[in-house]
């Protein structure tokens, strides 16, 4: 999936969208100069000769390992003159293999297509910045055809260079630091959330607190969305989660919120928001749609109606297993649907997990006899009642198709209420 921001993007003053033969060619004719995520090629890749580096595969892996960008064959790299390819010749199915076969640990969103107006064509390699740089470029020595030699490249400027050991030690550090950022970074929107839950609660009760990040959030200033656009993705994903669950006696948070909240998004740091905590005639439910693609949701799993009797201090706080699916489902349609309109070329990673806000409390589980809707849920005797849950965690891949987004729902779910002994 080609990525939507790209140096010429930001050159020509585009929005995010996918890159266009028109917009190539406007940047060949202002003369862009190549930099560390933009090389212009004028002949396509060659086959490598006995003892020489894969060229294409090392210019991939050099962009890679800095900050990605885009190869474009078919421009001349000093005057820029646009002068394009034969797309008779393009081989993607044996670039791709070059690449594969030369390029350690493997690339997998990396995306070879070509751009053309009719006339001219130009070819296109987009590489995205790596979760997993340090790349090695693997190839044979000159003089010993079985000696594999295996080095680490990298853009400066305009230029590719090899990366010294102290530069190759500090790129595997910057890769587990990646990691845990993006754990830091799941973790403390759902500290934030726990907190303003906390301060609004004024009943023990249990929530279904769930955060969906980008691995590449868009750049802060690249894209704001409008009302209406939050709008639209609130409603799709609440008619997306409906088709793909069959949940008529259990409405989800999107759902439960009730339209006039849904449908009116209030701005935030940002986002937008959509929250009834202030007068929570329904099931009280926030649902934060962040301009990085982030998307935040989280609803009272022990909302009760004004006829109903509260839980008590000492009572086990109930966790009904449709609820906690529905609430799954409208997670991860609402962060598919904002990951469509955002057109995001990154692998969301989402995590969910089930709290008590105010102090931990017994966990217990409601489930119905072989999911029967029409049965009515109580808690298995054999059921476990945690006081704490771990929370799950899954990826889903960019513009994944529905099947996915249900198999991601179920995995969330099925990790949630497993803790239950389920």
């Amino acid at each position: 999936m080609a990525r939507t921001w790209t140096r010429l993007h930001e050159h020509l003053g585009c929005p995010p969208g996918p890159l266009t033969f028109d917009m190539v060619r406007q940047a060949a004719a202002d003369n862009l100069e190549e930099s560390d995520d933009l090389d212009w090629k004028e002949m396509l890749p060659q086959q490598p000769r006995d003892g020489r580096w894969n060229e294409l595969a090392k210019d991939v892996a050099a962009m890679a390992n800095t900050r990605g960008g885009l190869i474009i064959f078919g421009v001349q790299d000093k005057t820029t003159v646009l002068v394009g390819i034969d797309p008779q010749e393009v081989n993607r199915q044996q670039y791709a293999q070059w690449i594969r076969n030369h390029v350690q640990p493997y690339l997998p969103d990396l995306d070879i297509f070509e751009l053309t107006d009719g006339t001219q064509t130009v070819l296109v390699v987009d590489v995205p910045a790596s979760e997993m740089a340090p790349h090695f470029v693997y190839g044979t020595a000159g003089r010993d055809k079985e000696q594999q030699a295996a080095v680490v490249p990298y853009r400066d400027n305009d230029h590719t260079a090899w990366m010294a050991e102290h530069q190759i030690e500090r790129a595997y550090r910057e890769r587990f630091a990646r990691v845990g950022l993006t754990e830091e970074e799941l973790q403390r929107h759902v500290d934030f959330t726990t907190k303003t839950i906390a301060a609004h609660v004024t009943a023990p009760s249990a929530w279904f607190v769930a955060v969906s990040r980008p691995q590449r959030p868009l750049p802060r200033g690249a894209y704001t969305m409008s009302r209406d656009e939050a709008r639209d993705v609130l409603e799709a994903a609440e008619k997306r989660a409906r088709a793909l669950l069959a949940r008529e006696s259990v409405p989800g948070p999107l759902l439960g919120m009730g339209p006039d909240t849904r449908l009116n998004p209030r701005p935030g740091l940002r986002r937008w928001v959509c929250s009834n905590l202030e007068s929570p005639i329904n099931r009280e439910v926030i649902t934060e749609l962040h301009y990085d693609g982030t998307v935040v949701m989280a609803a009272n799993l022990s909302w009760i109606r004004e006829s109903e009797e509260p839980p008590g201090q000492d009572d086990d706080l109930l966790v009904s297993e449709r609820l906690v699916t529905a609430c799954c489902y409208d997670f991860v349609a609402t962060a598919q649907d904002q990951q469509r309109k955002l057109r995001l070329d990154s692998t969301l990673q989402l995590t969910a997990s089930i709290i008590s806000p105010d102090e931990p409390r017994p966990l217990a589980p409601l489930t119905s006899t072989w999911g029967d809707l029409n049965t009515r849920e109580s808690t298995p005797s054999y059921a476990r009642r945690p006081h704490h849950l771990q929370p799950a965690h899954t990826v889903l891949s960019p513009m994944a198709a529905d099947d996915e987004g249900r198999s991601s729902a179920d995995e969330l779910c099925a990790d949630l209420m497993n803790q239950f002994g389920l």
